[in-house]
């Protein structure tokens, strides 16, 4: 099992924003899919930012398009997630994922029965 460890989250008013962090040990982000999701009690996980084509190209589910951005430091080997102008409906555990092999597609990407490792997760609460 690869450890995933996010850092970042926390509370935040609307409007504020927050950058989240996922670093791996034993493991790079090197040619695979790697990406953000998100989940809320009684609800099914869904994508929210992820990196295809080898991390070079960036897929946003459309209500935080513009909003977030998802990046990867290869220096770092580390996968942000920046968030910006929050809103309350973005309040959720988040989870950042990585896959085993190249994705191709961006509906590959965001298809989370791709991603065989995940981190533990970090809560975003953002309030009105």
């Amino acid at each position: 099992q690869v450890p995933l460890v996010e850092s970042g989250g926390g509370s935040v008013q609307a409007g504020g924003s927050l950058r989240l962090s996922c670093a791996a040990s034993g493991y790079r982000f090197t040619n695979v899919c790697m990406g953000w999701f998100r989940q809320v009690p009684e609800k099914e996980r869904e994508w929210v930012a992820v990196l295809y084509a080898g991390g070079t190209s960036p897929h946003y589910i459309d209500s935080v398009e513009g909003r977030f951005t998802v990046s990867h430091d290869s220096a770092k080997d580390t996968l942000y997630l920046q968030m910006n102008n929050l809103k309350p409906e973005d309040t959720a555990m988040y989870y950042c994922a990585a896959s085993t092999f190249y994705c191709y597609t961006p509906q590959q990407a965001s298809d989370r029965n791709q991603y065989k490792y995940w981190g533990q997760g970090t809560q975003v609460t953002v309030s009105s």
